[in-house]
């Protein structure tokens, strides 16, 4: 089990990004990296095909999972992650800060 995956609400630590939050869009475990909506944008020039315009476009590029903290659920400050299983056998994630579940 992955400590951030899509979806999460994250904290950048560390970078030209450093202290703005966003959402995941994708998760590369074999790259430890992942996309956040909005943060670390690049323009890439691209070629005019039948389907998309050519021109320049602004992109997302990938952050490295060790710059990236998960938003604590209870008072939205980067907080660390543990697990923990609970009684009938389902491993969750809980924030270090609050000790809340970060799991729905």
């Amino acid at each position: 089990m992955q400590k951030i995956r899509k979806g999460d609400t994250v904290f950048v630590l560390s970078g030209r990004e450093h202290g703005r939050s966003g959402v995941v869009i994708q998760v590369n475990n074999k790259a430890k990296t992942a996309l956040v909506g909005g943060l670390n944008m690049m323009k890439r020039h691209q070629r005019q095909t039948q389907n998309r315009e050519g021109g320049i476009i602004s992109k997302e590029a990938p952050i490295h999972l060790s710059n990236l903290a998960i938003s604590d659920p209870k008072d939205g400050k980067p907080t660390r992650v543990s697990f923990r299983i609970e009684e009938d056998g389902k491993k969750v994630r809980i924030a270090r800060r609050s000790g809340e579940l970060i799991d729905g």
